[in-house]
């Protein structure tokens, strides 16, 4: 039976522009209508796609799919090509700023004129340089005004938008580029050219490299730097490129996203014009964004475009209301982001969990060195904050504006989250410390839910829709589905809507895999609803751990635990699949390389803090590890005892840990792009501290076993 839902509602060349079938829940909005578009998906094997009717799905690049149209509401929408939605904005909000960035300590700006007309300049160019219709052009670059520019372009032109993550191997880079079949590579320096000119003998579709940073340290044939790229196109008559654009649909593909392939080898996820311009409308709509003719949204660039969300966030959401999308310095990770945060002042603002922490964190040790009284109001104000924005969410106590006054308003202002009326993080799960943290100072941090292959988002929480640790309620238009749910209402989540992907590029058996017999997306994902329809995350099948005695165990509510419960830890893993006992991969909070991103062996200030409150001289992770500090050692068993004690069964409960020589990083290979854990890489690189978990096999029974009797 369906939930209720309420309806809620050197940069010359561009600045030149400046003249599965068993037991269900379903929850849907606006209602069960939809299903009208339910068909079960027939192959066409046999049929050449020319006369077979569209199906749900393809895995062909030149194929079309059948739109998940609904008969009202924000399904019905009109389907748009990219092109006519950009065509769109420009003729509603053509003189409004669109993009801008730094150039040393001069702001640059495009309006959306020049932004539309800059995307058919290098569209122009991509044709003159030998783009096919259906093959890619890689982008390999921190983000920017050409980043979006390539993306755009190469779509207006008729070939796939592909994104390549920046910290690829070469052999990584090589693997997307010949899966979609490059004709053409825009990298942003030498650094990134480096990597594609190492494999460029295997790639047998590239025909052009353009390097969009920096001059050329060497000149090779079919190299062009960006100035000479956009000169390419210039000049060109705009027939051929007409045509293209006149011929384009909404049912085709016209953006692949390539899964971080933590699981095997990446999937090029294929998303159709509709599921870009859908998705934009639908999100802009219910998140109440504002026009530009009204207000002008304000967003600010950093995450890796190669990324959905951030595509989604920072080129098509905004594009959809006329909003100004700002670029981030490429160290906006290693520490600049905060500098960008203050001088453009979003009113919008999306960060993955890792992010949010990383603010966090450092908070936390500026308000160490604070002064006992500042420490004191502090303390109080988040004790007023938490409590006012958790009553909320069923009458404002009279101290709240003072603390506003005090503390909320210096907070924001020092973040350059005061104008911020929308904070969100997605992309990987966030702990409740983190969210009751910024609750507590009144920067309520909203969750959002979704993958690749949904086009970014399926739900969202909003301002008056909103529950701590919840990712919120469905976006109109779509449905959710609870598959095979147990006593508890836990089960599969499974996607349906517009933003459902239209397959993976060229890989029909996985595509299947994905895409149930009726068209139903399944995540992968465990999850429930509550009475009021909101979603909340219980698990991933993928992750889930199987013991020896055969108990599903999910494993992040338990890392979350051990994290909350112990302060000092980082990053945890817990380890137990086909095992007899669970066992855990501890990390400690330590700097991080401004540079390179890696992690380093002095502690942060909070983690000193914290070790000199517990009895510990303790300044590096080296002094911790492996249990090298007996008192550190002994309040981390403390901690997880706490945990233990709240397990379900005895099977829940970590019976061995150890604390590894360093964190996990993105430059180390444990985490992925997004700040993800990579759990077969992990258990790869930790192979010989897994297995000394096992060697001997504690019991609860056995009198070394440290854990308490349950």
């Amino acid at each position: 039976m369906p939930f209720a839902i309420t309806k809620l509602a050197g940069w010359s060349t561009i600045q030149s522009f400046k003249s599965k079938q068993s037991s269900q829940i379903k929850h849907t909005f606006p209602s069960s209508s939809q299903l009208t578009c339910l068909v079960s998906a027939q192959r066409p094997d046999s049929l050449s796609l020319a006369v077979a009717k569209p199906d749900l799905w393809t895995s062909s690049g030149d194929g079309e799919v059948k739109l998940r149209m609904g008969e009202s509401g924000f399904a019905s929408e009109t389907p748009l090509t990219v092109d006519q939605m950009f065509k769109t904005a420009v003729e509603r909000f053509g003189s409004y700023t669109a993009l801008g960035w730094k150039e040393g300590e001069q702001t640059k700006t495009i309006n959306y004129q020049e932004y539309y007309q800059a995307c058919h300049t290098a569209a122009k160019s991509f044709l003159k340089l030998g783009l096919e219709r259906y093959h890619g052009v890689g982008i390999l670059g921190f983000n920017s005004a050409e980043w979006f520019i390539s993306d755009i372009a190469a779509i207006l032109a008729g070939g796939f938008a592909v994104g390549i993550y920046t910290t690829n191997s070469p052999d990584a880079c090589q693997y997307v580029a010949e899966n979609c079949k490059a004709n053409i590579i825009v990298v942003e320096n030498h650094k990134q050219l480096q990597k594609i000119l190492q494999v460029q003998d295997k790639l047998p579709h590239l025909k052009a490299i353009i390097q969009y940073k920096d001059a050329l340290k060497e000149k090779r044939p079919n190299l062009y730097t960006w100035a000479e790229f956009m000169e390419l196109g210039r000049d060109e008559p705009d027939t051929k490129l007409d045509d293209i654009i006149a011929i384009q649909k909404p049912n085709q593909c016209c953006t692949l996203i390539y899964t971080s392939g933590t699981t095997g080898q990446p999937k090029g996820v294929m998303l159709s014009h509709d599921n870009l311009t859908w998705t934009a409308f639908a999100v802009g709509r219910y998140v109440r964004l504002a026009e530009a003719t009204k207000s002008q949204e304000i967003v600010v660039s950093y995450l890796p475009l190669s990324h959905i969300a951030a595509q989604m966030v920072d080129i098509w959401v905004t594009m959809k209301v006329g909003g100004a999308t700002y670029f981030a310095q490429p160290d906006a990770l290693k520490g600049s982001l905060v500098n960008t945060m203050r001088e453009v002042r979003p009113t919008a603002f999306m960060g993955v969990p890792r992010v949010w922490e990383k603010m966090q964190e450092k908070m936390k040790s500026v308000g160490a060195k604070s002064s006992t009284v500042r420490r004191k109001v502090a303390v109080w104000a988040k004790g007023v904050g938490l409590q006012t924005n958790l009553s909320k969410m069923n009458q404002t106590p009279m101290n709240y504006r003072l603390a506003k006054k005090l503390v909320f308003k210096k907070v924001r202002k020092a973040l350059g989250l005061d104008r911020c009326t929308k904070c969100y993080t997605g992309a990987a799960p966030i702990t409740k410390d983190t969210l009751e943290f910024f609750l507590s100072l009144d920067i309520p941090v909203y969750e959002l839910y979704g993958m690749s292959e949904s086009t970014g988002p399926h739900t969202i929480s909003l301002p008056d829709a909103f529950r701590l640790t919840s990712v919120g309620k469905l976006i109109p238009g779509c449905e959710t589905k609870i598959n095979n749910p147990d006593e508890e209402g836990n089960g599969e989540i499974c996607f349906w809507g517009r933003h459902v992907f239209m397959g993976y590029l060229n890989q029909a058996d996985k595509t299947e895999d994905a895409l149930d017999a009726e068209g139903w997306l399944h995540s992968g994902d465990l999850g429930k609803h509550d009475d009021n329809g909101f979603l909340f995350i219980t698990g991933r099948i993928k992750e889930l751990i199987i013991t020896a005695g055969g108990e599903n165990i999910p494993p992040v509510p338990i890392e979350d635990a051990v994290k909350e419960a112990v302060p000092l830890v980082s990053n945890a893993m817990l380890i137990g699949d086909k095992r007899k006992f669970l066992a855990m991969l501890l990390t400690i909070k330590c700097q991080v390389n401004g540079d390179t991103g890696a992690p380093e062996d002095e502690l942060m200030p909070e983690a000193i803090e914290l070790c000199r409150k517990l009895g510990s001289n303790a300044t590096r992770v080296s002094e911790i590890a492996g249990g090298r500090d007996p008192v550190i050692h002994a309040a981390i068993q403390e901690g997880i005892n706490r945990v233990n004690e709240k397990a379900t069964s005895n099977a829940q409960r970590i019976q061995k840990w150890t604390i590894l020589n360093q964190d996990f990083s993105i430059p180390g290979g444990e985490l992925g792009p997004t700040m993800k854990l990579k759990r077969p890489v992990v258990m790869k690189m930790y192979k010989e501290q897994v297995e000394n978990f096992y060697k001997e096999v504690v019991t609860p029974s056995t009198p070394d076993n440290s854990m308490p009797p349950k």
